[in-house]
């Protein structure tokens, strides 16, 4: 590919979209027993999902909707705006392997809660943060939020990731699951030309995610 060529392939893949047929999302698998669900709105689900999968004590992470009240929301639906939905990874996991606040306090490294209408290249209200918390989890999130905005002192102005309720959760297609492992140069192409991992070391330094 020449120098040209280059940066306008960049620009074209720094989208949160698969370029693949849509297909209709499964239906959301029961929580085994002795398992737990986290729900973090982090901006394109794929990164968010990678930033999960695979940690000790996490049986899942699924790219999914949050926060919107429609049934059934579809990937085209949602970045059209006007659902109230955003993108969300839902994160199964074991608390006796792997605590809570030690999830939230990942996802914050995982985001620019500083971006209050998007994450870099993705923006528009089906890409604003936030978390979604349980009755049972809100302390812990809580705490996690304001120890966030401590450790990014004089860079924390403007931190505007919110703490929500728990919502109903809803997979996406199968086309976006797994994506960063199904297509890695297409995920490459994104993260390198979103410019989002580049945005997190300058706010997290070493401790950035994604």
């Amino acid at each position: 590919m020449s120098r040209l060529l280059f940066p306008i392939a960049l620009t074209l893949a720094a989208a949160c979209s698969p370029g693949e047929t849509p297909v209709k999302a499964a239906a959301p698998e029961p929580t085994p027993a002795g398992y737990q669900t986290a729900i973090f709105a982090g901006g394109c689900f794929w990164t968010e999902e990678k930033a999960f999968d695979g940690l000790p004590g996490v049986r899942s992470a699924v790219s999914g909707f949050v926060g919107g009240t429609a049934p059934n929301p579809t990937y085209e639906r949602v970045v059209r705006g006007g659902t109230g939905y955003r993108e969300a990874v839902l994160v199964t996991f074991n608390p006796a392997v792997v605590s809570y606040r030690t999830l939230v306090g990942r996802y914050w490294r995982t985001i620019d809660p500083t971006d209050a209408t998007g994450q870099v290249c993705d923006q528009g209200p089906s890409y604003v943060t936030a978390v979604y918390a349980t009755e049972a989890q809100t302390v812990a999130a809580q705490a996690s939020r304001t120890a966030a905005i401590a450790a990014l002192g004089a860079k924390a102005s403007g931190f505007t990731t919110p703490v929500y309720p728990a919502m109903r959760f809803w997979p996406a297609g199968p086309e976006h699951q797994d994506f960063a492992r199904r297509r890695p140069a297409q995920y490459e192409a994104y993260r390198i030309g979103c410019g989002r991992s580049a945005r997190l070391r300058t706010l997290w330094g070493a401790a950035a995610v994604g």
